[in-house]
């Protein structure tokens, strides 16, 4: 199975950190949280990130462009269409099984 689309869920410092890898690796990339400051405070993190990177031409006009293009969502419904999941949300246990039980039905 060839691996495009990759769904985040949690968008901290983890989850910013593994979209903006990604998505700068070429995957498609959806970032989920249920906290829309925590996504917008996200967007701002990569969007920081790799411009830094871009000045320092570390990285290309498109990878940058791919990162700044990550799609956002606050709801678990997009995770159909990903070929991957990485789960990084707070290191909660009750959350972490609130999150997998949640991917689970979908």
């Amino acid at each position: 199975m060839e691996i495009k689309k990759i769904f985040v869920v949690g968008s901290g410092t983890m989850g910013n950190g593994i979209a903006q890898t990604a998505a700068v690796s070429g995957y498609g990339v959806t970032m989920m949280d249920i906290d829309p400051m925590a996504l917008e405070k996200a967007q701002q993190t990569i969007e920081k990130s790799v411009n830094k990177l871009f000045e320092k031409e570390r990285i290309s006009a498109e990878q940058r462009d791919a990162a700044l293009n990550v799609e956002t969502t606050m709801s678990m419904t997009a995770i159909g269409h990903a070929d991957f999941v990485i789960e990084a949300a707070t290191e909660n246990p009750e959350l972490k099984f609130k999150i997998f039980k949640e991917m689970d039905e979908q």
